[in-house]
């Protein structure tokens, strides 16, 4: 995943230094060490995770680069013409009937309390959204593969903080009083898959509200009669 988002920013940064340190410095490091990684068969006593080697001189450099924020991208705010920040979620979000299923209003509904939302953002905003994820440099847990399912997060309080994420957030909040209630931001996260492994299991999380944003495009998604889940 490190080796991959390094190779994507070297293609997408518009700072030719920055792109140029991660085409000929991140990009390599990460390429030699995945060389020397065995099967994830072979990986079992660890599950799944491959600890670097000080003696090796490739890992022993990948230590300046692996788990930094070697970029983090502060998204600008999609705005008007006339510079006026614009909102970010979608004007078709119908926030009483999100409230009503939420409730348990409406009989065609499915379980009170559980409720989901197509095109919740402005492709503006989805594209800024996109565009944090796959370009700031700050996954830094990584999930063993064997017994989490294999994926990375990045957490609110460990570099995922940028203010478009915040502002979501607040309006969220302001779109939905009827879920939202007085219960303010307590934790933001984002976590990658790779599509190889199982990702994470069924769970719940220890909210009054949890909102989850699902942001992989629809051409990722292998299943097309699926949600992807």
């Amino acid at each position: 995943c490190d080796a991959e988002q390094a190779r994507y920013l070297a293609a997408h940064l518009s700072d030719a230094e920055s792109a140029a340190f991660f085409r000929d410095v991140v990009a390599p490091a990460y390429e030699a060490v995945l060389e020397n990684i065995p099967p994830l068969d072979r990986l079992s006593k660890t599950g799944g995770l491959y600890p670097l080697r000080t003696e090796s001189p490739a890992e022993r450099a990948l230590g300046t680069l692996y788990n930094r924020a070697l970029h983090v991208t502060d998204a600008p705010e999609p705005r008007d013409g006339a510079g006026r920040p614009l909102p970010l979620l979608n004007a078709r979000l119908d926030a009483d009937a999100v409230e009503a299923r939420w409730r348990g209003d409406d009989p065609s509904h499915g379980t009170p309390g559980v409720v989901w939302v197509d095109d919740l953002l402005t492709p503006e905003a989805l594209d800024a959204v996109r565009t944090i994820m796959l370009e700031s440099t700050v996954f830094y847990q990584t999930k063993m593969p064997e017994r989490f399912g294999g994926y990375v997060g990045a957490y609110l309080d460990d570099g995922l903080h940028d203010r478009l994420l915040l502002r979501l957030a607040f309006e969220l909040h302001g779109a939905l009083p009827g879920i939202m209630g007085d219960h303010p931001l307590k934790y933001l996260w984002c976590y990658k898959y790779d599509s190889q492994y199982t990702g994470i299991n069924t769970h719940a999380d220890q909210a009054a509200v949890n909102v989850n944003i699902w942001l992989a495009p629809d051409s990722a998604n292998l299943d097309p009669h699926s949600g992807g889940l």
